[in-house]
């Protein structure tokens, strides 16, 4: 039997904040709206802390923070963030098998995790377990839309290898609150952030070519460079020049899901 395993985003540690950050208004608007969620709820557990993009800025904002990542390397970054020092307690560890006490934090923080868990379910499960009843759970499940969602399918088509996530899809609040419901969880949208794409996308075909994305992590090199010229030739004839930035705004979705008083 293959084992279902989360994936390690040490590979990524050294480029991650250069391909997956946005615009500091954009950053702003989303620790006010987060911290507006989790201020006077206690320390808040982010899964998936990554190099601290999001729980650095809340910590700032007054929101006590703790993480867990399985990546070395990215806590790494972290840490060299931080000058070497970690600005709130810090786990290495499988969010499907948190080594946390049970009603450890008032809530938690997920940003573009679980679509990386094939086991997605079970992180909520041991978020739900260490979350205080009466906490929250912030979720954004991150996604790919216009152009970007084409030419991920248009790579797919040409390298005959699926480009799909290894977890929940992206965007899919509505499976992810129907768990939710069976755990005592109450969905809640939170206000749309909306964003003015700022990337060319040319620069995304390259990303796919340098294989900068956890989806094209198990795409043999060869069949990476033989699909992404294809991809680059097809998305010029649909989307115009690639060096220039692509006119496109959209929504950053995030929900907040309210733990019952009482456990089930």
């Amino acid at each position: 039997m293959t084992e279902r395993v989360s994936v390690n985003f040490d590979r990524a540690a050294e480029y991650y904040d250069a391909t997956r950050g946005s615009t500091t208004e954009h950053d702003r608007e989303t620790t006010a709206m987060l911290a507006g969620e989790l201020r006077d709820r206690g320390r808040i557990l982010e899964v998936g802390v990554g190099t601290g993009q999001v729980a650095i800025p809340l910590q700032e904002a007054g929101v006590p923070m703790a993480g867990i990542d399985l990546s070395a390397g990215m806590l790494a970054k972290l840490l060299e963030k931080s000058d070497g020092v970690a600005p709130f307690p810090l786990v290495r560890a499988d969010a499907t098998r948190m080594p946390l006490a049970d009603d450890a934090f008032g809530g938690a923080v997920l940003r573009w995790v679980l679509h990386l868990i094939p086991d997605w379910e079970l992180v909520v499960r041991e978020l739900v377990r260490v979350v205080r009843p009466g906490g929250v759970l912030l979720v954004n499940l991150g996604s790919l839309r216009g152009p970007w969602e084409d030419i991920r399918q248009r790579f797919a088509a040409e390298s005959g290898v699926s480009a799909d996530p290894a977890g929940i899809s992206w965007g899919d609040y509505d499976l992810l609150g129907a768990v939710m419901a069976g755990l005592g969880g109450t969905a809640r949208p939170l206000p749309g952030l909306r964003v003015e794409n700022d990337e060319p996308l040319g620069d995304f075909i390259e990303g796919i070519e340098r294989n900068r994305y956890s989806w094209t992590w198990t795409v043999p090199e060869d069949t990476l460079h033989r699909a992404a010229p294809k991809v680059r030739r097809w998305a010029e004839a649909q989307f115009g020049p690639l060096d220039e930035v692509y006119p496109f705004e959209f929504e950053v979705e995030w929900y907040a899901y309210d733990l019952a008083s009482r456990r089930r």
